[in-house]
């Protein structure tokens, strides 16, 4: 499946909507991130601008559209991505989509999946807790429910 899970459509690219559009929330106005960065529709930030609007349905489609952009990225650094649980597959993409895909891909989680210690890469999930190096309880929340997700998937 070298092109990826998402694009097949169905339930992992629902489950995947529902997680990340739950963590990210949806803004149809641009604002500012907690890191200053410029951001609309669930946490969209590749060309937009304070001012820019958007509609729900754009929302949509921007967040399928990313997830797979993410999606690539995250498959490019993985040996074996489809060898992943469904569930940690979900959980790395959604660390991917919220940390980025260059972040992701040098993280010691992306290492131990490409080790095949699953258990100790979801594991790495409740570091990644700060943005401009302060703690953030949105993302604390964020990290253990994707570290649960993560580990579900190896019961």
């Amino acid at each position: 499946m070298s092109g990826g899970r998402l694009k097949m459509g169905g339930a992992l690219l629902a489950a995947a909507v529902a997680l990340v559009g739950a963590f990210e929330g949806r803004s149809l106005a641009a604002y500012l991130d907690g890191g200053g960065v410029p951001t609309i529709c669930y946490g969209a930030t590749r060309g937009v601008k304070l001012g820019d609007v958007e509609t729900k349905a754009g929302c949509d489609q921007r967040l399928v559209a990313d997830l797979i952009d993410h999606e690539t990225g995250m498959r490019a650094c993985l040996k074996r991505p489809d060898a992943l649980p469904d569930e940690t597959y979900l959980a790395a993409l959604s660390f991917t989509f919220n940390v980025g895909t260059r972040a992701a891909c040098a993280s010691t989680m992306f290492r131990r999946l490409n080790t095949g210690d699953l258990r100790g890469a979801c594991d790495q999930l409740p570091r990644w807790v700060r943005d401009n190096g302060r703690v953030i309880p949105g993302l604390q929340k964020r990290r253990l429910a994707e570290r649960d997700l993560c580990i579900s998937g190896l019961q």
